[in-house]
């Protein structure tokens, strides 16, 4: 069996997928944020002043920015949960079911995503740092940069893992066997990925044409997802993307805040950066992966059919 095919090895009524989809919500925005939201009213001098850092993402009440990347962090692990609640419970499968086709996770798979992404994203930062200087500061401070270290490696994986499990694994094992393809999925899934870090502060600076990286980013997720029949690499992609994204350079206009190496401190603008991950890097890494794992197929892989198992066995093991 692929791997959106494993979602035929659970319940799929309708309101099995609306009630799921209720609680991750439920989960991810409402008991997820209630310690985020009290973290901040803790810092205001009451409700008019907690309203207004509201607009700002809370980031003007002095809340310790490792503190903050917690509590936010918070938000998408009880988000995962609920979604392993609800596949676990409603759905009746495997947990793994969401993650891979495989017999078993591969952590290899994981660990090469992981490493290489964070090899090339690590490069090309210093590269930029290298050919334009005066637009950086150094900021080392010791405690906070390794207690950002800390939290970005131990918990930021969690945060990463629900996007993907969400969109490379829940929605796009849900979308492919209601659409009975692959390539709606695909492209629903990455567009949505796009439009969900629409609200990020770095797509009100740069404007619409920011969405290029989201969307091209999710559109690269999707396509590993699909080619591997798993979300393992996808999974390693992510996490040290937004680990390195955490600890290396930091802006005063980014969604992430953090107490990074440096600050860069150019204005905000649409150069090279932009575009150079989805015309040039993802390319590379899809044909690394193609060589490493033996990728055949892609057409079929990508916009193939799917359909129903024959012989899918009704009764199987809960994890």
């Amino acid at each position: 069996m692929n791997f959106i095919q494993q979602a035929y090895k659970g319940n799929n009524e309708w309101f099995h997928w609306v009630l799921t989809i209720f609680i991750v919500f439920i989960g991810w925005q409402i008991i997820g944020g209630l310690p985020l939201m009290a973290l901040a009213f803790s810092y205001s001098a009451g409700l008019a002043e907690f309203t207004k850092a509201a607009e700002d993402n809370f980031m003007t009440l002095g809340i310790d920015k490792n503190l903050f990347l917690f509590f936010m962090i918070l938000m998408f692990i009880f988000g995962l949960i609920s979604l392993i609640i609800g596949v676990k419970y409603l759905h009746k499968r495997t947990v793994k079911s969401l993650v891979t086709s495989r017999e078993s996770i591969d952590w290899n798979r994981f660990l090469f995503g992981f490493i290489s992404w964070g090899i090339i994203a690590s490069v090309v930062i210093v590269i930029g740092i290298y050919l334009m200087p005066e637009n950086y500061v150094w900021n080392f401070k010791a405690k906070p940069f390794f207690t950002l270290l800390a939290v970005s490696f131990l918990f930021l994986p969690f945060q990463t893992s629900f996007e993907e499990l969400l969109f490379r694994g829940y929605f796009m094992q849900g979308l492919g066997i209601l659409a009975k393809n692959r390539w709606i999925p695909l492209i629903f899934t990455s567009v949505c990925f796009g439009l969900l870090h629409g609200a990020n502060p770095e797509v009100e600076k740069l404007g619409s044409i920011s969405m290029v990286f989201y969307i091209g980013t999710g559109l690269f997720y999707g396509i590993t997802t699909l080619m591997d029949e798993g979300t393992e690499l996808a999974i390693g992609l992510h996490a040290i993307n937004n680990i390195v994204a955490a600890f290396f350079v930091t802006t005063n206009w980014t969604v992430f805040q953090t107490d990074a190496l440096y600050v860069d401190t150019s204005e905000p603008s649409v150069g090279w950066e932009m575009f150079f991950p989805v015309l040039v890097l993802y390319p590379l890494m899809l044909f690394v992966f193609s060589k490493k794992y033996g990728w055949k197929n892609w057409i079929e892989k990508l916009t193939g059919k799917i359909e129903e198992p024959v012989n899918l066995k009704e009764n199987y093991r809960v994890l």
